[in-house]
């Protein structure tokens, strides 16, 4: 990839200058994979600086944990079935997707790069654990207002149960995460644990 001037062009600022470096993260992790994505190319694919990085994140984990939380839905984004089951289904195969592909690998990467610094896992703790726990959490609360979920059960504690075992699943067994595994932890676990 030659150098390109980033000055040529209109200047982006902001979200969309933050969405082209997430783009552009993404795509340097598919083409290269976590260990030789840089900053600089990230830069150049982006036709930013690294300066413009750099002011955004300290490094290379920092960049990567904010471009998977970029990437994963919002309630909104999922789909509203009307029965709880289903949007749970929805929910873990929508993280199973993303675990199953390149973002995977950056998570797994990152954690193993973070869990050294513990000021690194507390931001990741409280940026992509807390979002992912709040998606649930949502989820819950759209199926307790149609009166499918117990009242007890919209705590945060209980929204974490289903992310956390798709997590430990993911690190102890590898991926792709299936069809079958996303329905167990649905059907043994958590339909159990919330339905009304």
């Amino acid at each position: 990839m030659g150098g390109v001037d980033h000055r040529k062009g209109p200047r982006r600022r902001g979200d969309e200058l933050n969405q082209a470096i997430f783009t552009a993260a993404l795509e340097e992790l598919v083409e290269v994979g976590y260990q030789r994505l840089t900053m600089e190319r990230v830069a150049e694919r982006a036709r930013t600086s690294k300066a413009s990085l750099y002011r955004r994140w300290a490094g290379r984990p920092e960049l990567m944990m904010d471009a998977v939380i970029h990437a994963f839905p919002t309630v909104g984004e999922l789909p509203d079935t009307g029965e709880l089951r289903a949007d749970l289904f929805a929910a873990l195969r929508t993280m199973a997707d993303a675990l199953n592909s390149p973002l995977g690998q950056a998570v797994r990467s990152v954690l193993a790069e973070v869990a050294i610094d513990q000021k690194a896992m507390l931001r990741h703790r409280e940026r992509f654990v807390e979002r992912r726990n709040q998606l649930m959490l949502d989820l819950v609360r759209r199926a307790a207002a149609r009166g499918q979920v117990r009242p007890g059960a919209l705590t945060p504690r209980v929204a974490a149960v289903g992310p956390a075992l798709m997590r430990d699943h993911f690190l102890t067994h590898g991926g792709p995460i299936t069809d079958e595994v996303v329905a167990e932890i649905v059907d043994e676990v958590l339909v159990p644990l919330l339905r009304a």
